[in-house]
């Protein structure tokens, strides 16, 4: 099973920070990835993060658990999802194509972030 770490960043309009992949820009998820081994979920988190957008993890909380499909792998996914800030503002590095706050037009989500994530967050408060 696939195991990722990902950030829920909400700004202060209620939307949602996504990212896209060069391997599949028009696929947006959310910030994060995989644990290296002997990695920590917080220490995960913050290293993805930073290597993705050249910022760090701000008061990470444990928000909720994704099972769901990988949408690039194919493959069994656990998708632990951090609600947090950020130190700075974000820029698309390292394997990060593009780099939006959804909603916004054009902005294709990863099938596990609009039907699960999203409306977890939505029920949450925090997103509008």
């Amino acid at each position: 099973m696939l195991r990722v770490i990902a950030a829920a960043v909400v700004d202060g309009d209620g939307r949602l920070l996504v990212v896209s992949k060069h391997a599949a820009p028009d696929v947006h998820y959310l910030p994060g990835g995989k644990p290296d081994a002997g990695e920590s979920e917080l220490e995960a988190l913050a290293r993805e993060v930073r290597e993705e957008l050249g910022v760090d993890v701000v008061d990470p909380v444990r928000f909720t658990d994704i099972h769901a499909e990988a949408t690039l792998e194919r493959v069994p996914m656990h998708l632990v999802l951090y609600r947090a800030t950020l130190s700075g503002a974000p820029a698309p590095a390292a394997e990060i194509a593009h780099m939006a706050w959804w909603p916004a037009a054009g902005v294709a989500l990863a099938p596990p972030i609009e039907h699960i994530a999203v409306p977890r967050l939505r029920a949450a408060g925090a997103l509008s």
